[in-house]
């Protein structure tokens, strides 16, 4: 079990992962935002996990549309480790076009986890929780785009009551995609 996420107030109590564990022996960094990503917000997810790859860290992710799937894609391309924690079983991809990256993932040289059983459909309350997953298992969390009501923002929120550190990529003041890293840079 890993043990930054042991040390989190509310751990799973049981996970179910395929892949390679030893993907949980480097640092990891997680890297989250908006599933309506800018072009601007897949460049910076792809040049971030580019970087962290390369310097022997861990990219996670919640294999969502966007901003998630640009940083598992640029993980996998640079030959570093990823892992993608679900909000749904392992066998059950979400969004199902993510099956064919989920396989990549898992049978390469990243790792899938989630907390909840096989054939376990997505629920909207599975993703805050897997949310959590995500900033506990990190040693810090970089929200890549996002608005200010969204998941990346639960995700920073989790980090932040973990006593993880929060990053924020700056963001376009025009647009609302922004609005929540933008946020996090000024407080």
């Amino acid at each position: 079990y890993p043990a930054l996420l042991d040390a989190i107030q509310d751990p799973p109590y049981l996970l179910y992962y395929a892949g390679r564990l030893n993907c949980l022996k480097e640092p990891m960094v997680a890297l989250v935002g908006t599933r309506r990503a800018s072009q601007y917000g897949i460049d910076m997810a792809s040049t971030l996990a580019n970087g962290l790859c390369k310097a022997g860290v861990t990219v996670v992710s919640g294999l969502a549309r966007g901003i998630d799937a640009a940083a598992h894609e640029a993980a996998l391309q640079t030959g570093g480790h990823t892992v993608g924690i679900l909000g749904s079983g392992i066998n059950v991809p979400y969004p199902p076009e993510h099956t064919q990256l989920l396989r990549r993932i898992a049978g390469g040289i990243g790792l899938i986890i989630s907390e909840y059983p096989l054939d376990a459909g997505p629920q909207a309350f599975h993703f805050p929780h897997r949310n959590r997953i995500i900033s506990g298992l990190s040693q810090g969390v970089v929200f890549v785009e996002g608005k200010i009501k969204s998941g990346g923002m639960h995700t920073v929120h989790a980090a932040l009551m973990q006593g993880r550190e929060v990053f924020a990529v700056p963001g376009k003041i025009t647009s609302s995609e922004s609005e929540g890293t933008n946020s996090i840079i000024k407080q």
